[in-house]
C-alpha cells in the first residue's frame, strides 16, 4: 500500500449531500455535483474533487448516514442557494493513493488503520475523505486522506 504523510490546506467545497446507505446514491450525489460544477465552469484539468462519508457505518444505521460529494472552490467563488459549501480544516494527513475500484478501495479501509498504529500517529478528529484530481479519475485512481497527529 503507498503511504504517505502531506499537509494539507484549508479547502472551500461546494458539496451535495446524500443520506442513506452508501453505495449507488454516493455515485448520484458526485453525478449531481459533477453536472452542477459543469454548469459553472468549474469542471477543470485543475479540480479538486472529494467523497467524504460523514459516519461510520458500523456505528451508524445505513439509513442515517452522510455523504458529501465536493468539489474545491476558491475562498471568493460566489456560491449560489442550488448548493452548499462549508470549510474543511487542513493539517497534516496519511494519503492512501488506490486503484478506484470497490475491492481496492475497501482493502485499503482495512489496511490503513492498522498501518496508522505503527506509524507514531493516531486519527485526528476531522473527516477522512476521498480525494480525486483529473489525472487519477482518468486513470481510474483516488487517494484515501485521512487527518492524523502525533502520538
Amino acid at each position: 500500500m503507498n503511504i504517505k504523510i502531506e499537509t494539507l490546506p484549508n479547502y472551500r467545497i461546494a458539496y451535495v449531500r446524500q443520506v442513506g446507505p452508501y453505495g449507488s446514491g454516493n455515485i448520484q450525489a458526485m453525478d449531481k455535483l459533477k453536472k452542477w460544477a459543469k454548469e459553472k465552469n468549474l469542471l477543470t484539468e485543475s479540480a479538486v474533487i472529494l467523497g467524504i462519508p460523514q459516519d461510520n457505518p458500523e456505528k451508524t444505521a445505513p439509513e442515517s448516514c452522510r455523504y458529501d460529494a465536493c468539489i474545491v472552490i476558491s475562498n471568493d467563488y460566489q456560491i449560489d442557494n442550488s448548493i452548499c459549501d462549508s470549510t474543511l480544516s487542513g493539517g497534516n494527513y496519511v494519503i492512501c493513493k488506490v486503484k478506484h475500484t470497490s475491492e481496492d478501495i475497501q482493502k485499503a479501509w482495512v489496511e490503513i488503520f492498522p498501518a496508522l498504529q505503527n506509524s507514531g500517529y493516531q486519527i485526528d478528529n476531522k473527516p477522512i475523505y476521498e480525494r480525486y484530481t483529473n489525472d487519477m479519475i482518468y486513470n481510474d485512481y483516488c487517494e484515501i486522506c485521512v487527518p492524523v497527529k502525533p502520538l
